[in-house]
């Protein structure tokens, strides 16, 4: 089976190298993000000897011409960015299809597995699924749930889709392979669904109305490689990379964002409900001010 791979980032190295050492696979061209083309995958295409180009409009007639030279029975995508029309879906004998770190119908769309932690969920999904020309919405292939705890975080959440995202994808390049899938329309699972948007700069500051719950989920869903959860005190910022919930831990009438206690380890701050324990934190370009006791974060 002829492959053409479109992808960016360690989602798609990880499943790239368990596709090239899949008997009768064969990767004939890899398509990077225009903007910033990956170099790992560059990479990889140099040392397999596959084509490898970029191309800042994917469905213009030039592209689908030089695409459909290459003979593909199957299009795969791994978190590319543009948007794919009809002439390029049906452009196979085997489809176009594409691996999301989002239990579909839910959690279509972008940054989800921040989503997810952002609203509490207690599972994350990873759908691998053929594109139609909606955005997320084609029929299902293969899709699997994985456990959200406290302890995660989007490092964490990272880390467990990178390598199920390759070995479901892979599974499902099996199945379409022996033509043995079974389809899954989404609209079976719920009519509706739902979509989250892009995280965009300007998003990454606290509430302190928000509950104790909802901080410590957004700390997390936002901290390393994430662009971290912040603060402003003095008209500066404040980092926060990791905290903690506090049980039992008794308020009077301090102002919601002011300090409680302040050490090099820790920071206590009073929420709407109670108080949210900071466990790691710093400064904006390494730069260093005092704060205090009373002190209010806004």
């Amino acid at each position: 089976m002829n492959i053409g791979y479109f992808g960016d980032g360690p989602w798609s190295h990880e499943a790239l190298k368990k596709i090239l050492l899949t008997e009768d696979c064969f990767v004939k061209f890899i398509v990077p993000r225009y903007v910033n083309p990956d170099i790992n995958l560059k990479k990889i295409a140099k040392e397999n000897n596959i084509d490898f180009f970029s191309v800042k409009e994917i469905n213009s007639s030039k592209t689908i011409k030089k695409i459909n030279s290459y003979n593909c029975d199957l299009l795969i995508s791994m978190s590319f960015d543009q948007i794919i029309k009809k002439k390029l879906i049906n452009l196979t004998s085997k489809g176009f299809i594409n691996c999301h770190a989002g239990a579909l119908p839910f959690y279509r769309g972008r940054n989800v597995l921040n989503w997810a932690l952002i609203n509490d969920e207690k599972y994350f999904g990873i759908t691998v699924h053929y594109i139609d020309e909606g955005i997320d919405t084609g029929d299902i292939i293969l899709q699997e749930k994985f456990r959200i705890t406290d302890m995660d975080d989007y490092a964490s959440l990272l880390k467990t889709a990178y390598f199920n995202c390759s070995k479901l994808l892979l599974k499902s390049i099996n199945l379409i392979k022996s033509n043995k899938v079974k389809r899954k329309p989404q609209v079976k699972i719920d009519p509706i669904g739902s979509y989250f948007k892009k995280r965009t700069h300007g998003d990454e500051y606290i509430s302190w109305d928000w509950t104790s719950r909802q901080i410590f989920n957004f700390i997390r869903s936002i901290t390393y490689p994430g662009p971290i959860a912040r603060a402003r005190i003095y008209d500066k910022e404040v980092f926060f990379v990791k905290s903690k919930l506090v049980k039992n831990f008794k308020t009077f009438n301090n102002p919601t964002g002011s300090i409680l206690k302040i050490t090099k380890e820790e920071i206590l701050i009073k929420t709407i409900d109670s108080v949210i324990q900071i466990n790691d934190y710093h400064f904006n370009h390494n730069e260093r001010f005092d704060i205090k006791v009373n002190d209010t974060f806004y």
